[in-house]
């Protein structure tokens, strides 16, 4: 599982797809918690998380 900031002016929907810079599913987005000026997503990994720290991810609707 992955926890990543978000933008709260672009909150993503709960259970979208997850996606890195070169389009491959990251996993799904299972929970958004935290304050609302500073929301966090918790991202449920496909297969292993190895994603790298600081590498955006993106929401695919």
């Amino acid at each position: 599982m992955l926890i990543v900031a978000v933008d709260a002016a672009q909150l993503p929907p709960l259970y979208v797809t997850v996606v890195d810079r070169r389009h491959r599913p990251v996993g799904r987005v299972v929970d958004l918690f935290g304050n609302v000026k500073r929301p966090y997503a918790a991202v449920l990994c496909r297969d292993r998380c190895e994603h790298p720290v600081g590498e955006k991810i993106f929401s695919r609707s």
